[in-house]
């Protein structure tokens, strides 16, 4: 694969006068806008954050979400590795204070591709940290480096040995991995960690079936078999579970209407700050991660969004050598991640071997207006905070802002430049969050997000996207791997999956974890 090593890591300026100066035509990697003749809306803060209130779903923090609300058609694996991807296409730099102080500071994104370069960094010759050494010569391998867990005890108070089923970390418990932001949640980074494995698994799997493969070809090939699975896992289990089977192929048949670019994908503003961000109404309040969450546990219940940030070591307390050797249960900080807290994935997956009593498994929310009460209060609010402070720990509130700083339209002007019919003002206006939008005449020009979320619920009962979210979420994809030059797409249109899938020529989540294995880390 020529220059793969060096592949996506262009980082480009993106201002709000800047957004509408081009129609995606510009340098790769810059922001731009599916719809650069419509109009922006323009909306108070007041009303905003009223709405923003109005999107909490029900229920208290920490405590299991209302099974009403599940979505049991996309399981809750999926929310994570839509972070995972979303890490893979964006990288923004800008600090908050910055864009709260100048709605239109420069931020610096990633070059849209479907390239895991959040996971491979610039390869072995660039970021050695990331990979492994040979035992007998000390030279770097084609394999990533794969961390150990610390020893702990089970459900019934035995004790877990350390496990190889954490990233790997250095002596304060920072992850060596290329991007950071994989260690923000615990969910996030065993999500990353499936994908190292992935990529030793494929290494092993090359080298029983063609030996002659050594050293750098060797890496090139495990990574190009690597990143057209996650590209086609991406396409055909992920968007399409999201919008509609079959949709991904039939815009690659009829093209693309509204993503066009002339030699390289942009960022379409419309896609990251709008119709991408479905997954923050996908996230569960709790979560049966492994054996030891259940009700009734003697130890602890589902894990709760406040654990999952806590066991990491950037957003928590794995703090290496920093912390004493952890005697008493958390939420003490930790020099490991506990053995305890690995992830058995049959609860995130479709992935064969459900069982047990206390089996429990993990659907998303429903894709509508409602998010986990504990995204409506973020971590590291003051205990006397100013009611500026408060709006900006509420991340519905956010998301709505974000997308009046950068100018986004309507979800009916971009409906009618789709030219698809809008909801109706009556539609929009239903629910307790409907009735606040009725108050400020959001009913009737409605923020994007807002909107694409009233979209799923009014359309699919929450289960997959309307026509909107789904035909930019799609063309957007594809117009990413369509770009790409290292792509399947690009190298081997007629490319089916080559690794061992349930169903043939079509490669999914369960099959990558069912070719990694050890499903159930922790066991029966």
């Amino acid at each position: 694969m020529t220059d793969i090593a060096m592949h996506g890591h262009g980082v480009r300026g993106m201002k709000r006068e800047a957004l509408h100066s081009f129609n995606g035509i510009g340098d790769p990697g810059k922001f731009g806008v599916m719809f650069p003749d419509l109009l922006p809306l323009h909306v108070g803060d007041d009303a905003l954050f009223e709405l923003a209130q109005a999107m909490r779903d029900q229920g208290d923090v920490g405590v299991d979400p209302d099974p009403a609300g599940d979505n049991e058609a996309i399981p809750a694996g999926y929310t994570y590795l839509g972070q995972f991807i979303d890490h893979d296409i964006t990288l923004d730099t800008t600090p908050l204070d910055q864009q709260k102080a100048d709605p239109k500071a420069t931020e610096n994104f990633r070059t849209p591709a479907l390239d895991l370069d959040s996971l491979y960094g610039d390869g072995p010759g660039i970021h050695p940290y990331l990979y492994q050494r040979d035992p007998t010569t000390f030279e770097i391998t084609q394999q990533f480096l794969i961390g150990h867990t610390g020893a702990s005890n089970n459900e019934k108070n035995e004790p877990i040995q350390s496990l190889r089923h954490d990233l790997p970390r250095n002596q304060v418990g920072h992850a060596l991995i290329f991007d950071e932001r994989n260690d923000e949640n615990l969910l996030v980074s065993q999500t990353h960690l499936l994908m190292l494995r992935f990529h030793n698994a494929v290494v092993y799997w090359l080298k029983e079936r063609q030996p002659s493969l050594q050293g750098m070809a060797l890496f090139h090939e495990a990574r190009r078999i690597v990143t057209w699975h996650y590209q086609w896992i991406v396409l055909f289990d992920f968007v399409e579970r999201l919008t509609e089977p079959g949709l991904i192929t039939r815009i690659k048949r009829e093209g693309r209407r509204f993503y066009r670019f002339k030699k390289r994908p942009y960022m379409p503003a419309e896609f990251a700050a709008a119709c991408y961000r479905l997954g923050h109404s996908m996230v569960r309040e709790t979560y049966s991660h492994n054996r030891a969450f259940h009700p009734g546990s003697p130890r602890i219940a589902n894990g709760t969004l406040q654990a999952l940030f806590f066991f990491t070591g950037k957003s928590g307390k794995i703090v290496g050598e920093l912390a004493p050797d952890p005697e008493a249960f958390p939420p003490n900080p930790q020099q490991k991640l506990p053995s305890n807290w690995v992830i058995d994935w049959r609860r995130f997956f479709d992935v064969a071997g459900q069982g047990g009593e206390d089996f429990t498994f993990n659907f998303s929310r429903k894709l509508d207006p409602f998010s986990a009460p504990s995204l409506h209060t973020l971590p590291g609010l003051r205990e006397d905070p100013t009611e500026q402070q408060r709006r900006d720990a509420n991340l519905a509130f956010r998301n709505l802002r974000r997308g009046v700083q950068i100018g986004l339209p309507s979800g009916q002007d971009v409906c009618r430049a789709m030219q698809i019919e809008p909801m109706s003002p009556e539609e929009i206006a239903t629910g307790p969050d409907g009735e606040v939008a009725r108050e400020h005449g959001l009913h009737e020009a409605t923020p994007l997000w807002y909107y694409v979320l009233k979209e799923a619920q009014h359309h699919h009962d929450g289960r997959r996207l309307g026509p909107v979210a789904s035909t930019i979420i799609a063309e957007t994809f594809l117009g990413m791997v369509h770009g790409d030059e290292e792509s399947f797409l690009w190298k081997r249109s007629n490319w089916k999956p080559e690794l061992t899938c349930e169903q043939e020529g079509h490669f999914t989540m369960a099959d990558l974890i069912s070719f990694v294995g050890d499903i159930n880390p922790l066991g029966p």
